[in-house]
């Protein structure tokens, strides 16, 4: 199911990026780009056109929230977008649903697999 992915990373972690790449690669999804802010996430999706974009929650200054709804009003058509973070989901479950991600993952559950479980949970 993964095979034909592409997927976008954006987090302000340079080791968490290596380590996703590698798990997500392993699983069959490829990584077309990685960015750290909501500027750089716009711009690389724009380049990469992906399916798929990882956000974690926090980015330093920036929040994955706003960098969700920047993706979902800028791209054409818009990746399915999943958000991520060291945190329980608890913490963000409300501010999770009423966004325009298509749910959360938490960074140590983070796999092809659980990508795929979670996007296969939508249709």
């Amino acid at each position: 199911m993964s095979s034909a992915r592409s997927c976008l990373i954006v987090d302000d972690s340079d080791a968490f990026c290596v380590a996703a790449r590698r798990v997500l690669e392993a699983g069959g999804i490829t990584v077309v780009g990685t960015a750290s802010t909501l500027a750089g996430a716009v711009e690389t999706a724009d380049l990469v056109h992906p399916d798929l974009v990882l956000v974690d929650i926090d980015l330093g200054d920036e929040s994955g929230f706003d960098v969700v709804e920047a993706l979902h009003a800028a791209s054409a058509p818009v990746p399915a977008i999943i958000l991520v973070s060291t945190h329980d989901a608890d913490d963000f479950a409300d501010l999770v649903e009423s966004s325009s991600a298509i749910g959360f993952l938490p960074k140590f559950e983070l796999s092809a697999a659980s990508v795929d479980a979670l996007l296969a949970s939508l249709t």
